[in-house]
This record gives structure tokens, C-alpha cells and sequence, in this order.
């Protein structure tokens, strides 16, 4: 019986992975790398042709400068948040780009959720305290995704907090 209700204590009220948002997908970015390619390139051979070999030059270095731009920004899209909370413990798992993981955990009795908001574009700072430590949660997040997250993870904590 003992085990039984230490099962229940461990199953989440709440869990959410959070994860940024992109607002061009991938065939989106091959269909912008196919017409920004096609257009340095003929713009690029048309100055070589007639002799202005460094503009030619220039445009492949835009469009190379394009492409890693756009594969820093999708390198930095693969970062996420796990967010879990039952009754023993707030756990927040924070993965890199490069996969490297790093966990914070608390104990929900014990932890407050801090929303910082500005009047014109809503909540700029989430943060989860208890015990003397602290973490961010959520930075990447559109202010939209900011205020549901927000509004589901306080009634969560408090929904974990009133069963006693």
C-alpha cells in the first residue's frame, strides 16, 4: 500500500516541453535558399561576364552569409525545456543546442513562480525560486506562449500546493 501511494505522489500534474518557435519551417527555408541562390546567381555571373568579377564575388558571399545565418537560427531552435511537477518534487530540464542537459529541481511546498510583465508587451521574465535557488523559465517563448504557460504552470503549482 505504502508503494502504491508513493507511485500516485510521483505521477505529473503538469508536464510541458517548450520549445522555440520558428516561424519559417523547413520547405519554407528551402524555397527562400532556392530563390535567393537563383537570384545571386544569375545576378552574380551577369557582373563576372561583364567584367565586375568582385560584385559577382560579393552576391555568393550574401548567400553563403544567408545560409548561416539561417543554420545558426535553426541550431538554436533545437534548445527545449522540459517542465514537469507532481506532488514531491518542480523538475525543469534545460537541453542545449548541442544536447547537453541540466536539471533543476525543487520542492513545489517550498516554490514560487515569479512573472515579470511590462505594460505594452506582456510578460518578459519567468522565473521559479525555492531554497535559496533560482532558474528562467521559458525565454525563448513568444509572448502569447509566455502568458498560457504562465497562467497553466501558477495553477498547477497552486492545484499541487492545495493537496495536502
Amino acid at each position: 500500500m505504502e508503494g502504491n501511494a508513493e507511485m500516485i505522489n510521483e505521477q505529473p500534474v503538469f508536464a510541458a516541453e517548450l520549445t522555440p518557435y520558428r516561424s519559417l519551417g523547413r520547405k519554407g527555408f528551402r524555397v527562400l535558399l532556392l530563390l535567393t541562390g537563383g537570384i545571386c546567381l544569375l545576378y552574380g555571373a551577369f557582373f563576372m561576364a561583364t567584367g565586375a568579377w568582385p560584385i559577382g564575388f560579393f552576391f555568393g558571399l550574401d548567400f553563403v552569409l544567408l545560409y548561416g545565418a539561417f543554420w545558426l537560427n535553426y541550431r538554436a531552435a533545437r534548445a527545449r525545456e522540459e517542465v514537469t511537477i507532481s506532488r514531491t518534487h518542480v523538475s525543469i530540464r534545460k537541453f542545449s543546442p548541442a544536447g547537453r542537459m541540466v536539471e533543476h529541481r525543487f520542492n513545489p511546498f517550498w516554490t514560487r513562480f515569479r512573472v515579470r510583465r511590462h505594460q505594452e508587451f506582456g510578460i518578459t521574465s519567468m522565473i521559479v525560486t525555492g531554497q535559496g535557488r533560482w532558474t528562467d523559465v521559458g525565454s525563448f517563448l513568444n509572448p502569447d506562449d509566455r502568458e498560457s504557460f504562465a497562467k497553466a504552470f501558477r495553477g498547477a503549482l497552486a492545484t499541487v500546493k492545495q493537496r495536502i
